[in-house]
């Protein structure tokens, strides 16, 4: 069974379904959230926030094929909503991955994100860190693809204008 499949089954109220769901996409969760929080322990909080609030509303998932993007979009938002609660919106701590060039390092990398909105931050972890499609993002967002990819070359035109005359973002 495929995952359109089983996400199919849990919107329908399958609650194996749903465990199953969860099993194939937690990795991705759980690096989502560490992206954002930082720490081990509050991300494993995040996932099971995230669960708990994707049981409650699994019925509302309207396309199944969008099932791990609606996932990420929970742990975001569960994130973002930590961070201002606890007043740590400045990120300081380490990249939940390396998709980032070694020439930066992960504080240069903190650096470069906190200078971004959190919409900003939002579409980079989802298109770079979680390799969500383009379409994918624009489902979610309700917004047309091409908007994506306009807000994604304005964010990364301000992440090189960041780190113009450093040297340090000639490859992106």
């Amino acid at each position: 069974m495929d995952d359109i499949e089983v996400a199919r089954r849990a919107i329908k109220g399958d609650e194996e379904a749903f465990v199953t769901l969860m099993q194939i996409h937690k990795e991705a969760l759980l690096r989502t959230a560490l992206a954002f929080l930082k720490n081990e322990h509050d991300a494993l909080e995040a996932l099971q926030e995230t669960t708990y609030r994707a049981f409650k509303k699994i019925g509302t998932l309207k396309e199944p094929a969008y099932a791990k993007t609606w996932l990420i979009r929970i742990t975001i938002n569960y994130c973002q909503d930590q961070l201002k609660k606890d007043k740590r919106y400045v990120r300081n701590g380490k990249s939940a991955d390396s998709a980032v060039s070694d020439d930066l390092t992960q504080l240069e990398l903190q650096e470069a994100l906190s200078i971004l909105s959190a919409d900003e931050q939002q579409l980079i972890y989802m298109k770079y860190f979680q390799d969500v499609k383009i379409k994918d993002i624009a489902a979610l967002e309700k917004i047309p693809e091409g908007t994506v990819k306009s807000r994604l070359h304005k964010t990364l035109r301000t992440l090189r204008s960041h780190f113009e005359g450093k040297g340090e973002m000639d490859h992106v």
